[in-house]
This record gives structure tokens, C-alpha cells and sequence, in this order.
């Protein structure tokens, strides 16, 4: 008898876990499920452990060497029989009416292609400190821009095979893949409900940020690389000026070696997606660094020195740029700062990939806010976060990194460079660093030795 879900754990190293994980699956109160275990190369005890319920007649258990876990999805969609699939992690555990709940709704809902719950978070030792709450496509999240976990989502099986499985080549980021795939193309939903305990500690994926960054800015490109044909020319803008900065010409500054505005500009060169890249300024002597470049795709456009005031809205210098490069407003422009010397081209790449993958009409870097942030109210101070450290944790806020911001040309049209509907995108605090004074220019000299 095929069953309606498969259910499959992976453990590498997590054996003082995966019996909780394992039974957590058999304590369920919905029964038509099969469970396959695989041990992908552990040299812990996660062996002995499987072993002790290898002889279950609904588990089936398999050892792997090492292959790491985007290969070990593809190995069990291949091997499920279960008309949908779901992954828990081995070091974490369902909570005993998951899978009875998914049953209700897919018998409801029998197009649904993707189903994901709220989640809590508990301690290594297993103590719950938060709820973690997802936000519902289409209700909460029109962008749909923040995928659910890759744990505990279910996905209907056959689908997912055609849809060719997992990639194998980036190691991480699995969930944006899958929601990648299928949420402009399948229904999905959300269910208001934690349903799955998700355990944090040292060795957690969730802690390997640079990882995690850089498989999830290959797999923006990967997906919004045919919609570039439509929005064409892509262009990077590079804004300078003389004055109204901490000291003047900031773009002349040398961070070991090399002009805040060489590397702006090598950076921006450096991206395969940018057509041209413009440098603004109202000091015509810019441009002699940008004739050192020889490069055919670079330009330089001189800037009016009434644009460069402070409280001058960068839109109009955008406005006049866009005369020249892209006139009928089809395009889309990423701004680039000199004062956000560590910017990578990749995180440039990710400004444009977030907003195409979105449908927004801008996208911007942002970093999260980990403490709590408070407003004046009529009886004081009152929170307008979560403490990340309370039982719920469900508002999250994010602040303007400043690193980057990619936005449509024709956002210009109606006034305004973001537009309504404008997709976030977190980068590491080292991209995020901003020179706006002495003490930063010498930090940032400090950091680029590293």
C-alpha cells in the first residue's frame, strides 16, 4: 500500500538527537506515513542509533558516505514512495499532530503543491524559548520573497520530480530553492500553527552566514537570469560629489593603495549582468579616473552641483542620467556608494536578482534588527518588536543597510525610485559598513588589510 507521506531524517554527527527526531515520527497521531533514516557518513553513534529501529515495518535505513545533504533530498525523493514528501532534520523533532494536520489540509486541498507550518525554536538541550512565525503567501507576503524552512515543508512528490529535484552544486539553501521553483508556478500555503520544534545551537547551517549568502545569491541568479531580457539595459550608477561629505572629494580617499572610487568601479565592472556602469559628479576631475579604466561600458556623467546637496533627492540625478542611457525608462539601475567600500558585485547581482525573482519594483540590502526597538506611546515606551528573546518571536525588523538599492527606471515616472512594493535582501555587516567620518575611513583601512 503506497503511503500518503514519506517522511525522511538525515543525520551527519547528530546521533545524541536522532532518536527524539525518529520518535517524534512514530508518536504521531496520523498513521499512514513511512520513514527513511539515512546516515550520511557519521562517525558519532548515529549508526547504533538507527539501528535500533531499523526493523520497524515502516522504516526503511540507508548509509551514505558523506555526500552532504542537497544529495541526500535527491536520493530520498528518489527513493519515497509517499504521494508527498517532507524532511526532518535529525536534530530536530515533530510535534504529534504535523502530519495529521497536513493530511486535513491536502484532503481539503488537493492542489496544493507546497505546504509549510510556523515553527518553535528550542535550546540544544530542548528547552523552548520562541514561536517563530512564517508569513502567509498572497495574505502577508505578496512578494513572496522569504521562502519557508526546507525542514518540515511539505511538497507533493511528483512534482518536485519533474521539477528535477534539488541542486547539488551550492550546499545549502535548500528551501529558497524549492520555493524558488515552485511558488510563481504551484499553490502553496501557510499554516498558522507551530508545528515542528526547530533546535538551535553551534552547528546549525543557520550559523554558517557566508555559506548560506552565497548559495542563496547563485540560486536569485539562476532564477531571474531569463527575466533579464526584459528589462534591459541594467545600469549601475556610482554617485559622487565634491562637497557636503565629512571631507571633501570622499571619492578621492585611498584605502591602502586604491580610490574609494576605483573600487566602486572594479566592482561594478566586475558583474556580467550590468551594462554600463555611470559615474556622477560634479568634479570634472572623476573623470580623469574613469578615462584610466578604458573600459567601454563605463561612463561619466557630469552632475549638477545643486543635485549634490544633502537635502537634494537622489532621483533627479537618476533623472538625468536616465535621459542619456535609457530613455524610454525599460531598464532597471542599481545605486553603488563609494561610502560602502566591501560591497561585492555579488550582493550588486543580488539587488537586481531580488527584485526580478519578486516582480518588485525595488530591492534594497538590508540587515536585521536583533534587539529590541521601542516608540513613545500614551502610557510610555512601548515595544514595536518582539524581544528576540521572548516566548514569541514573530515581528522582525530590518534597518537600510545603505549598501545597495536596485530599482526600475520607470519608478521615476511617478516620482519616486522604490516604488510600492520593495523586496529586502539581509547582507553581512562587513558590506553593510558605511564611512561617514574619519574614524570610519580608518576602520575601513584597518578591515581591508584583513
Amino acid at each position: 500500500m503506497i503511503p500518503k507521506i514519506t517522511v525522511y531524517v538525515v543525520s551527519h554527527n547528530y546521533g545524541k538527537y536522532l532518536s527524539e527526531a525518529i520518535e517524534s515520527v512514530l508518536r504521531q497521531t496520523f498513521s499512514d506515513w513511512e520513514l527513511i533514516i539515512f546516515d550520511d557518513g557519521s562517525s558519532d553513534d548515529t549508526q547504533k542509533i538507527m539501528d535500533l529501529y531499523k526493523n520497524h515495518k515502516k522504516i526503511s535505513c540507508f548509509t551514505t558516505k558523506g555526500i552532504g545533504l542537497p544529495a541526500i533530498n535527491n536520493l530520498a525523493l528518489e527513493k519515497a514512495n509517499g504521494e508527498y514528501l517532507v524532511r526532518l532534520d535529525a536534530d530536530d523533532k515533530f510535534e504529534e499532530n504535523i502530519l495529521l494536520i497536513f493530511n486535513n489540509y491536502i484532503s481539503k486541498k488537493p492542489d496544493l503543491v507546497l505546504l509549510f507550518p510556523d515553527f518553535y525554536l528550542m535550546d540544544e538541550s530542548g528547552e523552548v524559548f520562541a514561536h517563530k512565525m512564517n508569513s502567509s503567501p498572497h495574505e502577508e507576503d505578496h512578494l513572496m520573497d522569504m521562502p519557508p524552512n526546507g525542514a518540515c515543508t511539505l511538497v507533493k512528490t511528483d512534482i518536485l520530480r519533474k521539477l528535477g529535484g534539488y541542486r547539488e552544486d551550492l550546499g545549502a539553501q535548500d528551501g529558497l530553492d524549492l520555493w524558488l521553483k515552485i511558488k510563481d508556478k504551484f499553490p502553496t500555503y501557510k499554516i498558522n500553527l507551530p508545528l515542528f520544534y526547530y533546535r538551535r545551537h553551534g552547528k546549525n547551517l543557520t550559523d554558517s552566514p557566508v555559506k548560506i549568502i552565497k548559495a542563496r545569491q547563485q540560486l536569485k541568479k539562476s532564477s531571474a537570469t531569463k527575466k533579464l531580457t526584459s528589462d534591459q539595459p541594467i545600469l549601475a550608477i556610482i554617485p559622487c560629489r565634491k562637497n557636503y561629505d565629512f571631507m571633501q572629494d570622499l571619492w578621492s580617499a585611498d584605502i591602502n593603495g586604491k580610490l574609494l572610487l576605483e573600487k566602486s568601479i572594479e566592482t561594478c565592472l566586475s558583474s556580467d549582468l550590468i551594462n554600463k556602469v555611470i559615474v556622477t559628479c560634479d568634479n570634472r576631475e572623476v573623470k580623469e579616473v574613469v578615462d584610466k579604466f578604458k573600459d567601454k561600458k563605463l561612463y561619466f556623467h557630469e552632475r549638477e552641483e545643486v543635485n549634490t546637496l544633502r537635502s537634494s533627492n537622489i532621483s533627479y540625478t537618476v533623472q538625468e542620467i536616465l535621459k542619456e542611457h535609457d530613455n524610454n525608462y525599460l531598464g532597471i539601475s542599481i545605486l553603488n556608494f563609494v561610502q560602502t567600500p566591501f560591497v561585492s558585485s555579488d550582493t550588486l547581482e543580488e539587488a537586481l536578482t531580488s527584485l526580478l525573482s519578486s516582480e518588485a519594483e525595488s530591492s534594497f540590502a538590508v540587515q536585521e534588527v536583533e534587539k529590541r526597538i521601542f516608540r513613545r506611546g500614551p502610557f510610555g515606551l512601548e515595544a514595536v518588536n518582539s524581544d528576540p528573546e521572548s516566548y514569541n518571536s514573530g515581528v522582525t525588523l530590518f534597518q537600510d543597510s545603505s549598501a545597495c538599492i536596485a530599482f526600475r527606471n520607470k519608478n521615476l515616472k511617478k516620482g519616486s525610485i522604490k516604488g510600492a512594493r520593495s523586496a529586502g535582501f539581509t547582507v553581512s555587516a562587513e558590506e553593510a559598513f558605511f564611512i561617514s567620518s574619519e574614524r570610519d575611513l580608518l576602520f575601513a583601512k584597518e578591515i581591508e588589510k584583513i
